[in-house]
């Protein structure tokens, strides 16, 4: 487990998601990931800073890796590490970085031993075993297929339930601040009635950050609002100033939202 300094938890620590796959951008399928890693991220003390969904193209890929990783602390990719001839992303990781792409031993006799009551390890299956010149694995206890990490860039697998089981084989292992905090207080109220308070609001909490979402049900005009920090006592006396002004104005504030 990676012990944190006092420097470090007071630095916001980033990452960066690129999910890949012609599949979500066509919408046959619905990308699940983003929310799974977000919140896994969190929980390290990291902050998911920015998501991209690119095709299945060696070009692209690149790109976005290379951009991806300079300014962030972390990149992250689902999708795209299978045994079909679509699956391109470990080629067009390692060609953004310059190195070759190898079959890694230990990857080779994870597939071996899990395919050996399965029909053998044939070619599209040794697939899964390619990996960066260079790269560690991440373990997948669902099906053998290791997820791989080369420097800031962690690959995972597309399906939810494999790329969790690859973010739990990580957690705690990686470098990391303070988790974001957050509490919510719901207002039948429309936010532009609002909107200066709730400003200066989160100026008079510095390190304190109020996001506003509105809906309409029942007929009615309402929003939730949800307070984050990294610091507790700053998360309480923030939302109690949101609900002392909400209360002041005549609205009844519901904690936890509506």
């Amino acid at each position: 487990m990676t012990e944190i300094s006092s420097a470090s938890a007071d630095r916001v620590w980033t990452a960066a998601l690129l999910v890949i796959g012609d599949e979500i951008l066509s919408g046959r399928t619905q990308d699940r990931n983003i929310a799974q890693v977000a919140l896994w991220l969190n929980l390290q003390g990291i902050r998911l800073a920015e998501v991209r969904v690119v095709a299945d193209d060696m070009d692209l890929i690149g790109e976005a890796v290379t951009q991806l990783k300079a300014r962030n602390d972390y990149l992250f990719t689902t999708g795209g590490i299978g045994p079909t001839h679509d699956d391109i992303t470990v080629d067009a990781i390692a060609a953004a970085l310059g190195v070759s792409v190898v079959v890694h031993p230990r990857a080779r006799a994870v597939l071996d031993d899990y395919y050996s009551t399965r029909g053998g390890l044939n070619e599209a299956r040794l697939r899964m075993a390619r990996v960066p010149e260079g790269a560690d694995l991440i373990e997948n206890r669902m099906s053998g297929a290791p997820g791989i990490r080369i420097g800031n860039i962690f690959i995972l697998a597309g399906v939810p339930h494999i790329a969790g089981m690859m973010l739990e084989a990580l957690s705690n292992t990686l470098e990391g601040g303070k988790p974001m905090l957050s509490k919510t207080v719901g207002c039948w109220v429309a936010e532009s009635e609002i909107a200066d308070f709730l400003g200066a609001a989160e100026k008079a909490h510095p390190g304190a950050q109020i996001g506003s979402y509105p809906f309409f049900r029942e007929g009615k005009v309402g929003a939730n609002f949800v307070i984050r920090s990294t610091d507790p006592a700053i998360l309480d006396a923030c939302l109690a100033e949101v609900v002392r002004g909400l209360t002041a104005m005549g609205h009844a504030p519901m904690l936890d939202g509506i």
